[in-house]
């Protein structure tokens, strides 16, 4: 075990929660959590059933909990029936029709409040129309949508009639998108003209078009365009209409469709390095269910509550914890338009303040980028504003290292408030191994399962691993809200996450992780293609990352690997600094300093062969870092991968350029 992890097991700086926490909580202290998880392993199935009555209403209630004769291909409550929207708006329209659902903030800062009713009367307007096109039961619907009220109606809309849908990240290509129609078979395109981001109008109806213009898109019967921007925008006769003129006219009035609880509410499609997307499906009441409770439980959602999820409505993130974890408990959130950095990189801690937000949940990547922003600008240092309406923070899309930890409870949460690190997939749909807000937390550590979860950490052949030791993420037994199948794929799917070296019985993360010999806590060290061997040495990236974070002169750092012909592979580092980018001799010193850091922090054997320095790294426009790329820029490599996504695609050519200065 390497001297980093070590220390991270070792973490001395424990948090406790705090009395007030506990006092109010769902789960008020962790004798109450283990009392639940002993629940689940002495009646697993009984004690998902209890929680499906409990937390879920049925219009035709179930009497087999869990089928697993087919197994992996697992299904739960099957025989039960209910209706995802419903759950998400009529519910509510009795107790608190008035209540405000919906708070959204467009890029330019104007706000849009809508209350339950007038959300339910949308959808139900949207739902109507998608009828009236011939949309039914079991069609596939693609959405590409920026953030809007209209993004979350449409999802809500297509659950209300029983229409499959998959959701295409607003920055996808073409090309991208074109292949999601394709492999989905979609009967509808949901899009609009343009999307605001950063002061800029971003066109996404001319991309459909491209996109049409590819083929293989014969199934779409009709693209219906929601007028965000209100510039010139071709439309096709016969195939385009307005979405405002598609609702004119519609009944605010919607029977939903009541459906079985395996039926597929959503395809989500993810990309790998190489080969076809792969379009995960997910459920309809088991997806639901650990939704609520990750809501309840994790979040600790109370009626006085605002909760703000920063994600885009095109990953599992906005899913779950922005349309539909967030709506079924009848909570009030703000949905935002925008990126956190315009028009200053201080809007995040403003809108906090302006909104009197409670609940806080975004990404590392964000929270690195900010720290550096603070930095380099005081006047956007989250000190700056009012931010007593915190109680707790989140984190989510990756770890997150100590040191962003710390700089996240200290100066956003004022030292009062629990961090969730969460860890979770789009596979899994909700999470898995996460923090409690009772829960003691260690900087670096999502410490423990959600209660029913069985996580462990296997070698290569399945056998559970000691505490303490390194491997493989694995969860033991199927859980409600996990992946179904991948889209017309049955065997990719059975390959990909229940591989039969390990036995054909375990799912397979795809993530390294390593468990605290006294706690039982997880550390992530990072997905499994990502860890590293290094003369004969098994090396996380996210080890040598957070080595290189945790020096004072760096903001942020990517880590891949590169073939190399003496160690097997070679560590190359992507560092962004919070001075200026060096050059030149200057560039080889700081290099060379950077080295013996880690040397010092891991281990001389994780020292990086190459350093780059750029001004950021190419990220998504979500804020996820993609590391396929860093790795074809370490080894060479002509880059052939679709980089649309990205927020800064001229990065790529800063980073090839850049000289890479090697070890001496």
């Amino acid at each position: 075990m390497s001297k980093k992890i070590d220390s991270v097991l070792n973490e001395t700086r424990v948090f406790p929660p705090a009395d007030a926490v506990g006092a109010h909580a769902r789960i008020p202290d962790m004798a109450a959590y283990q009392s639940l998880c002993r629940e689940a392993n002495d009646d697993y199935a009984g004690y998902w059933a209890r929680l499906a009555r409990e937390h879920l209403q049925w219009q035709t209630p179930f009497s087999t909990v869990l089928n697993d004769g087919q197994a992996p291909f697992y299904r739960w409550f099957e025989d039960g029936r209910l209706n995802v929207s419903h759950h998400c708006l009529d519910r509510h329209l009795d107790s608190q029709p008035d209540k405000i659902a919906l708070r959204f903030e467009a890029d330019d800062g104007s706000v849009r409040e809508i209350s339950y009713r007038s959300l339910h009367a949308l959808v139900c307007r949207f739902a109507n129309g998608l009828r009236a096109l011939g949309a039914r039961k079991g069609d596939r619907i693609v959405i590409y949508m920026p953030m809007s009220v209209e993004g979350i109606a449409a999802m809500l809309a297509c659950a209300r009639i029983g229409a499959t849908h998959s959701v295409v990240f607003g920055g996808f290509s073409a090309k991208s998108l074109q292949e999601r129609i394709q492999d989905a078979g979609a009967s509808l395109v949901i899009t609009a003209d343009a999307q605001h981001r950063g002061g800029r109008v971003i066109p996404l109806k001319p991309v459909v078009d491209e996109a049409f213009a590819l083929g293989g898109c014969d199934s779409v019967r009709k693209v219906v365009v929601y007028r965000r921007d209100g510039g010139p925008c071709p439309m096709q006769t016969g195939r385009d209409l307005w979405l405002d003129e598609l609702l004119a006219g519609q009944a605010e009035v919607c029977e939903p469709e009541w459906v079985e609880a395996e039926h597929p509410l959503f395809l989500l499609y993810t990309s790998g390095s190489t080969g076809k997307p792969k379009g995960v499906q997910h459920s309809s009441a088991g997806y639901l269910l650990q939704a609520i409770l990750s809501m309840r439980w994790v979040f600790d959602i109370k009626p006085e509550d605002v909760f703000w999820c920063t994600a885009d409505i095109g990953w599992v993130t906005g899913h779950t914890y922005v349309t539909y974890g967030p709506l079924a408990c009848g909570a009030t959130e703000v949905v935002y338009e925008g990126v956190p950095t315009h028009p200053h990189a201080g809007r995040f801690w403003q809108m906090i303040d302006r909104h009197r937000v409670s609940i806080f949940y975004t990404a590392p990547t964000a929270i690195r980028s900010l720290i550096k922003a603070a930095e380099a600008d005081a006047t956007t240092h989250p000190r700056n504003f009012r931010l007593d309406s915190l109680r707790l923070l989140g984190s989510v899309g990756e770890p997150i290292n100590p040191e962003a930890w710390i700089w996240y409870y200290e100066q956003v949460g004022r030292s009062r408030c629990p961090i969730l690190d969460t860890f979770w997939q789009t596979e899994t749909g909700a999470h898995v191994i996460t923090p409690l807000p009772v829960t003691p937390l260690v900087p670096g550590s999502c410490t423990l399962p959600f209660p029913g979860i069985q996580a462990g950490v296997v070698d290569e052949t399945g056998q559970d691993l000691p505490w303490g030791q390194g491997g493989m993420l694995v969860i033991k037994k199927p859980w409600p809200s996990m992946i179904r199948t991948i889209w017309g794929d049955p065997e990719r799917f059975r390959n990909s996450y229940f591989p039969r070296e390990l036995g054909g019985q375990l799912y397979l993360a795809g993530d390294g992780a390593v468990r605290d010999p006294r706690t039982g806590y997880f550390t992530i060290m990072g997905r499994i293609d990502d860890v590293l061997s290094v003369s004969g040495h098994r090396l996380g990236t996210m080890e040598v990352e957070s080595a290189l974070v945790a020096n004072p002169l760096v903001a942020e750092a990517a880590v891949v690997g590169r073939p190399d012909e003496v160690t097997g592979e070679a560590i190359c580092a992507f560092v962004v600094l919070k001075q200026h980018r060096p050059e030149g001799e200057a560039a080889e010193r700081l290099a060379e300093q950077l080295r013996e850091w880690v040397a010092k922090e891991i281990g001389p054997i994780a020292k990086p062969r190459e350093i780059r320095f750029g001004d950021n790294l190419p990220k998504t426009r979500s804020g996820k870092i993609m590391r396929r790329l860093l790795r074809a820029l370490a080894r060479g490599e002509t880059i052939v991968q679709d980089v649309s996504t990205l927020e800064n695609p001229a990065i790529l050519e800063q980073l090839q350029a850049a000289p890479a200065p090697r070890a001496r």
